[in-house]
């Protein structure tokens, strides 16, 4: 009898000890899981909101794969993107679905188990090892369909089709909410760094801009390049045409300049009729074959105002910042050079009979260098 209550009192401290371990690892989960909710709750920007899903979600909950699905069918999500200076080409596990894609009729319902290549390969794409086990959590808010979260495991039981759902479809709210509000706030930003007559990002996003890119500049050491531009006789232009003429002037010449930019150039209304292009990884040589060739571009172009057909020509000063690893600088006070040496090689161009570039020559980390 005492052997069978000792036997009993062992079973017994051993069934607490497994539950007491449980509730301990339980807790520790949910730690995890808060830290990880509060951290997103306070991000307010959408590349630091993806970069938290891809790069520290893996971390909190000791995942091997995570990618993230957004829709994005007019490419606005892109373009933010791009406005950040962020590389989704690099950014492993993030999918823009444009609606003419694989995922395009993609389904709205989670899926939670065993991965099959047929309904998962999607929306685990160029990753070396597939998970063997995966959930794929849809993302939606007031009924507008975002896109998908999607995790995977190499471990075959960590998700499984009977397991209790709770936790995802948290998740999947928070998430929601999370990428709701960015997307909005992403939308009054955007609203507020665009200049509303040409189209193109306005002076105070370029003052955003510039030292995010000389940051950028100096950490891959590579050159950024800065063209000043400024609309020839313009004043002329307005009053021989009026303000309608000046618009359509200043509409057309910025979208021609835009064209022969890439995607990742930060190009901005300086004000009037000026412009100003940063050029990430354009050396001094590159920078004023650009502007030559936007040169001709605009030289080229015939518009019509009121039946009757003008040409614009442009002046184009050039400069070039080449980081030196040897020394500490300041963002700002690069850029203030940058965009001074720029604007004094605008003045030559305007001085030297316009319709021409002149090169501002090469700004370094310290003045005199």
């Amino acid at each position: 009898m005492e052997e069978d209550l000792t036997a009993g009192l062992i079973a017994l401290q051993s069934h607490l000890e497994t539950m007491l371990e449980r509730v301990q690892k339980n807790s520790a989960i949910l730690q995890k899981f808060q830290a990880f909710e509060i951290r997103l709750l306070k991000l307010n920007s959408l590349p630091g909101t993806i970069d938290h899903l891809l790069e520290e979600g893996k971390n909190y909950f000791d995942l091997d794969v995570i990618s993230l699905c957004l829709i994005d069918e007019t490419g606005e999500i892109a373009k933010t993107l791009n406005n950040y200076g962020y590389s989704r080409s690099s950014k492993n596990g993030l999918i823009l679905v444009d609606g003419k894609g694989p995922l395009k009729s993609i389904a709205i319902e989670p899926y939670v188990g065993i991965y099959e290549h047929t309904r998962c390969a999607d929306f685990f794409p160029q990753i070396e090892k597939q998970p063997t086990s995966v959930a794929i959590i849809p993302l939606s808010r007031h009924g507008k369909y975002l896109g998908t979260l999607n995790l995977g495991s190499y471990q075959l039981d960590r998700f499984a089709d009977n397991m209790a759902t709770d936790f995802i479809e948290h998740l999947s709210s928070v998430v929601s909410i999370c990428l709701e509000n960015n997307l909005h706030i992403e939308e009054i930003r955007q609203v507020s760094y665009i200049d509303a007559l040409t189209g193109v990002n306005n002076r105070r996003f370029l003052e955003q801009r510039i030292d995010e890119e000389l940051k950028r500049s100096q950490r891959n050491a590579e050159p950024l390049s800065c063209q000043f531009f400024d609309i020839d006789f313009f004043k002329s232009v307005n009053d021989k045409h009026g303000h309608q003429g000046g618009d359509l002037v200043l509409s057309l010449v910025a979208a021609t300049i835009k064209h022969q930019l890439r995607d990742n150039d930060v190009f901005a209304r300086y004000g009037g009729e000026e412009f100003v292009a940063l050029l990430s990884n354009i050396d001094e040589a590159k920078a004023l074959e650009i502007a030559e060739r936007i040169r001709k571009a605009i030289q080229t172009l015939v518009i019509a105002i009121n039946d009757i057909s003008i040409s614009v020509t442009v002046s184009i000063g050039v400069s070039t910042y080449m980081p030196d690893s040897a020394s500490i600088s300041i963002e700002g006070e690069i850029a203030a050079r940058l965009i001074k040496s720029a604007d004094f090689a605008l003045y030559r161009a305007k001085h030297n009979g316009r319709n021409r570039v002149e090169n501002g020559g090469v700004v370094f980390n310290k003045q005199g260098l």
